[in-house]
């Protein structure tokens, strides 16, 4: 690990020595690519200075333990000593994690598909709850959502809904709520009071970069031009401008509406096929890679149920975790923070797991 490091920090000074360069500027693309590569660096360099810093610090401590007599500054070396080693071990993990292999996918945009499955009318309006609960949740964080499709059913519920989320990191948090979403309530149709339980799927797409190339011939793709429809409200406009694409060779069909142009619907929808076909790209990847695919927390199966949510009990259960939380009401308004750590602390611990196994 810390051969590596060492190299790693060899690199980073490389980059920061060609960064200062003048003229470095004048090469847009190469520019982009070492301010990326400094950036993803620089969290290690400056977690690895600090440890081999409180190592000093340990043998300065010794050091000077066998040097003093006087009781009462022995004690505070001593102290100083064990702060020093508890803060070495805190970076040593620290920098396992680090060390980790990074998901290229981690710092780019998203995404989101949201389909209502079992249960009809609830789990169309369960899925617009959904939809709500992360725009509610993007905002916090300061980034960006932008509706791309949305089929509503005209009392508030929404049978599919895909929207784009843009914000740093945005893949890195959003891909772990990919699966199954369950709700059990008392609908409002429900005269009997009879508990009901529901289904929704997320799928969340990392957004293609133009630099990769996803191939997609013209005889592939059929553009059907149409006036939006639908039953009102803010997913639909009223003019001659929605577009529907269908590629042949998988099946998939698109249809974008929420633009007035013609055009910007067009490239709307053609960024979600793209979207698409590297996902499901990257699904044939990790279903080759099965061993990789189950040391995972959210990226397995998308037909895999994730998480319910009991609203007569008001709680919030993650299965993939085993993580219980009492807070319905504010998990629904976007306070979903708390889950996606726990995700991550769960995803970095079978990581580090299977790395210590090899």
């Amino acid at each position: 690990m810390f051969d590596k490091l060492e190299d790693l920090i060899v690199r980073y000074q490389e980059i920061m020595n060609e960064l200062s360069e003048p003229g470095v500027a004048d090469n847009p693309a190469r520019f982009k690519k070492l301010m990326k590569e400094q950036s993803d660096l620089a969290p290690l360099v400056e977690a690895y200075t600090e440890y081999k810093k409180a190592k000093q610090d340990i043998d300065d401590s010794l050091m000077m333990l066998d040097e003093e007599s006087d009781p009462d500054m022995k004690e505070m070396l001593r102290e100083e000593l064990a702060d020093a080693k508890k803060r070495v071990a805190e970076l040593e993990e620290e920098l396992k994690i680090l060390l980790l292999p990074k998901d290229p996918n981690d710092d780019k945009n998203v995404i989101v598909e949201i389909r209502a499955g079992a249960g009809g009318e609830e789990a169309a309006l369960f899925a617009a709850e959904i939809y709500r609960m992360y725009v509610h949740y993007a905002e916090g964080r300061g980034w960006k959502c932008g509706l791309v499709e949305c089929d509503d059913t005209g009392i508030g519920g929404m049978k599919s809904v895909t929207f784009t989320i843009t914000g740093a990191g945005a893949y890195s948090i959003m891909k772990y709520e990919s699966g199954v979403h369950r709700v059990q309530r008392v609908p409002e149709t429900e005269s009997g009071g009879r508990i009901h339980t529901s289904t929704i799927s997320v799928a969340v797409m990392a957004e293609v970069d133009d630099d990769i190339e996803i191939d997609i011939p013209e005889k592939d793709i059929r553009i059907d031009v149409m006036r939006a429809s639908g039953n009102g409200g803010q997913c639909v406009n009223t003019t001659d401008s929605a577009v529907r694409l269908t590629h042949y060779p998988t099946g998939i069909v698109i249809y974008s509406q929420t633009e007035k142009s013609q055009l910007q619907n067009k490239e709307k929808a053609f960024n979600l096929l793209r979207a698409k076909l590297y996902d499901l790209k990257m699904q044939e990847m990790h279903d080759a890679e099965a061993e990789l695919r189950r040391s995972q927390i959210g990226t397995g199966d998308r037909s895999e149920k994730i998480r319910t949510y009991n609203f007569p009990q008001g709680r919030c259960t993650d299965h993939r975790i085993n993580l219980t939380l009492y807070k319905l009401d504010k998990i629904m308004n976007g306070d979903i923070q708390e889950i996606i750590d726990a995700c991550i602390a769960a995803d970095q611990a079978a990581k580090l797991a299977k790395m210590n196994q090899e």
